[in-house]
């Protein structure tokens, strides 16, 4: 078989190769697995047990209720009025979350925490943490089609995002959670970094 064909088949099967690699890696993700240059098991699912404490508190979980309504207060009751949903996550009619919730904490004992952009997961896209497990979470949080579409770069920034933040400045009379934000961030990006295992569960 002359040189060039040669060398024409085995960049051909190389190109074959890597494509059902990168197709792997993409349908293993979409599994809630991570392909990551780093991996270790037991540190990823070490630093979760940490993010799952603090998803797991009343600053995260009342926004991530299993129903439409969200929760309230360090006991996770039904919020007061009963809000709703809504499609977009920010309430239904009237009754939208911006009518209380302002754009910072309004001062006072349990007044309305703030952020200009307050509201609950979408409809179609609820991330629910209310009565998950840690396994059942952890997968549900690397995996684009229950995660809000985020890619691994998208997952390791939320970790900034302004509404996450919040959770450490809830306002006068209610607890911060279980670890600093500091604290929780690295814990998240050991999580994810180390392959973002869930645990057994």
């Amino acid at each position: 078989m002359p040189k060039k064909s040669m060398t024409l088949i085995t960049g051909f099967v190389s190109l074959v190769a890597l494509m059902s690699f990168a197709l792997k890696n993409e349908a293993d993700f979409t599994k809630g697995t991570i392909h990551s240059a780093k991996k270790d098991s037991i540190e990823s699912v070490k630093a979760f047990k940490d993010v799952y404490k603090v998803l797991m508190s009343p600053r995260c979980m009342n926004c991530h209720p299993a129903g439409d309504t969200p929760l309230q207060g360090d006991d996770s009751h039904p919020h007061s009025m009963l809000p709703q949903r809504g499609k977009d996550g920010k309430g239904i009619y009237t009754m939208k979350c911006a009518n209380c919730h302002q754009a910072t904490n309004l001062a006072g004992l349990n007044m309305p925490p703030g952020h200009p952009d307050w509201h609950l997961p979408p409809a179609d896209m609820k991330m629910v943490f209310e009565g998950k497990t840690p396994q059942e979470l952890a997968k549900q949080l690397v995996n684009p089609n229950t995660n809000g579409n985020k890619t691994l770069k998208q997952l390791l920034e939320h970790a900034d995002d302004g509404l996450v933040k919040a959770g450490w400045n809830p306002g006068e009379g209610r607890t911060l959670p279980p670890i600093s934000h500091a604290a929780f961030k690295k814990a998240w990006i050991t999580w994810i970094e180390n392959g973002a295992f869930a645990p057994s569960k």
